[in-house]
C-alpha cells in the first residue's frame, strides 16, 4: 500500500486518504508517494491498442489501489475520463495535444472530474462537510466547481482574483450556486493562493472544519494529469511515430508538467520536456541561473499562467533532489510576451488554419523555436479557444466558434461574494 511524505518532512508518511483529504502537509509541504513505480515494457509495447479509461487505471493503480478496492477506483476512472483526449496534427512534426473535449472544455477537467470522485468516496460515511478551497486565475476554477457541483458532503470555495479571469471562465463557476461559492477577491492569483495555504495552516479553522484543497497540490488532482501524457503516446505509437517525442507544457503552476516528469520517471519513453511561460518565467529564469527568485505575478493574455511562486516547483526539485543541472537536463524553459503570444494565434491560424488559445500558443512557439528536425513535437492544448474571446478574436479577425456548452454558461447570472485579499475576511466567511 503507497504512502505519502511531505516534501519537507520526507520521514515523515501518512496513507493516501489523509493525503487527500489535507491537501497540504501540516509542515506546508506538498505530498509526494514514497515510491515512483516503473511500469512493465510489456505495457507500453501494445499501449496504442489500449482506451483512454484502460491506461488510466493502469497507471493510476500504484497509487489508489488497494486503498480504493480495484472495482470501485477503475468505475472512478471511467466515469472521470469519458471524453477525447485527441492528438491532432498542426504541422509538419508538431501535434496539439487537445484537452479541452471535457464539460467545461480545459485540462483540468482531468484532475477536477477525478478528485471529485475520489473525494466523495472518502467522504462517504463521515459526519462532516469536506471544504474544498480552490484559488484559480482561470480554468482551475470552473473545472472544480463543475467537477464538484452536488456532490453530497462537498462544499467548495473558489476564490478568483477581481477582474483577471476572462468573462467566459468566470461565468462558469460563478453561476452554479448549490454548493458552490465564488470568493471575489480585491489581488493578485497569488495573493488568493496564499489565502488558501493559510486557511490550512490555520489552527481555528482545522479544529471547526474538514478542509482540503482541490489546487495541483493535492495529489488527486496531480496524479490524473498524468494519463493524458500516456494516452498522447499511445496515439502516436499507434500512427507508427513514437520515437524521439518532446512534450511541451505551458506552464504556470508547474502540475502539469510536474505529471508528465512522474510518467516519464515510470518508464514513458520521452525525449525531453520544455516548459513555456509567458512574462512570468520564474522556472525558466531558475533554469537558466539555479536561482529560484519568486516574484509578484504580471497580468498577460494567458492568465492561467500568470503566476509568480509556482506551487509545484517544490515537487520538481524534490524528484530532481534540488540539483539544478539534473532538472536543467529533464527541463528547457522558455517564456514569450503578449505580443509575441497574440502574433502566434495569428500566424498559425493563417498558416496552418489551426486557431490556439493563448496558453498552447506558448507551447506551439516553443517547439517551433527550439525542436529539432529529426524530432516530434507535442504541445498541450489546454484550453478550447472560445474561452479568451478577448484575446483570440481581435488576433484572428473572425468570431471563434463557441461550443453549445459553453453558450449554455454564458447565459447564467453570476453569484459571488466580495472579499479583500486577507486570511481575516476568509476565515470570516468560512466560520458564519
Amino acid at each position: 500500500m503507497m504512502q505519502y511524505y511531505s516534501t519537507n518532512s520526507p520521514d515523515t508518511k501518512v496513507s493516501l486518504k489523509e493525503a487527500v483529504l489535507r491537501g497540504l502537509a501540516p509542515d506546508k509541504g506538498l505530498y509526494m508517494p514514497e515510491t515512483i513505480p516503473t511500469l512493465d515494457a510489456s505495457f507500453f509495447a501494445n499501449i496504442g491498442q489500449k482506451s483512454l479509461p484502460e491506461i488510466g487505471f493502469e497507471v493510476l493503480k500504484p497509487f489508489f489501489c488497494p486503498d480504493i478496492p480495484e472495482e470501485t477506483f477503475k468505475t472512478i476512472v471511467q466515469e472521470s475520463l469519458n471524453f477525447d483526449i485527441p492528438t491532432v496534427k498542426v504541422n509538419n512534426n508538431i501535434y496539439a495535444l487537445e484537452l479541452f473535449h471535457g464539460p467545461t472544455l480545459a485540462f483540468k477537467d482531468v484532475g477536477a472530474r477525478f478528485m471529485a470522485r475520489i473525494l466523495s468516496y472518502f467522504a462517504k460515511g463521515r459526519n462532516e462537510e469536506i471544504n474544498v478551497l480552490v484559488a484559480t486565475s482561470g480554468d482551475t476554477g470552473s473545472a472544480v466547481a463543475n467537477g464538484f457541483y452536488k456532490v453530497p458532503g462537498i462544499k467548495v470555495q473558489v476564490l478568483y482574483p477581481k477582474g483577471m479571469v476572462s468573462q467566459v471562465q468566470e461565468k462558469q463557476f460563478t453561476t452554479l450556486g448549490h454548493n458552490i461559492t465564488s470568493l471575489e477577491v480585491e489581488g493578485t492569483f497569488d495573493e488568493c493562493q496564499r489565502m488558501v495555504k493559510e486557511a490550512f495552516m490555520d489552527t481555528e479553522l482545522n479544529e471547526k472544519l474538514v478542509l482540503t484543497s482541490a489546487n495541483s497540490i493535492n495529489l488527486a488532482r496531480l496524479l490524473p494529469q498524468s494519463v493524458y501524457y500516456y494516452y498522447a503516446y499511445a496515439q502516436m505509437q499507434k500512427a507508427g511515430i513514437a520515437d524521439d517525442i518532446v512534450f511541451c507544457v505551458p506552464s504556470g503552476n508547474f502540475g502539469n508538467i510536474t505529471a508528465g516528469l512522474l510518467t516519464q520517471a515510470m518508464g514513458l519513453p520521452i525525449k525531453r520536456f520544455i516548459a513555456a511561460t509567458n512574462i512570468n518565467d520564474i522556472v525558466p529564469q531558475y533554469l537558466q541561473t539555479g536561482n529560484y527568485v519568486p516574484a509578484p505575478s504580471k497580468s498577460t493574455v494567458a492568465n492561467a499562467m500568470d503566476v509568480g511562486d509556482p506551487s509545484n516547483f517544490v515537487r520538481i526539485l524534490d524528484i530532481f533532489a534540488s540539483d539544478h543541472n539534473l532538472v536543467k537536463s529533464k527541463i528547457e524553459g522558455i517564456a514569450f510576451t503578449d505580443d509575441e503570444i497574440k502574433a502566434g494565434v495569428r500566424r498559425v491560424d493563417k498558416s496552418f488554419d489551426y486557431v490556439l488559445d493563448p496558453h498552447g500558443a506558448t507551447g506551439y512557439l516553443a517547439l517551433e523555436k527550439i525542436l529539432l528536425n529529426d524530432q516530434i513535437g507535442i504541445f498541450l492544448e489546454t484550453a478550447h479557444p472560445a474561452k479568451f474571446p478577448e484575446v483570440i478574436e481581435p488576433a484572428i479577425g473572425r468570431k471563434v466558434d463557441v461550443p453549445l456548452r459553453l453558450q449554455a454558461f454564458m447565459k447564467g447570472e453570476a453569484k459571488n461574494i466580495a472579499i479583500k485579499a486577507n486570511l481575516y475576511e476568509l476565515k470570516r466567511f468560512l466560520l458564519k
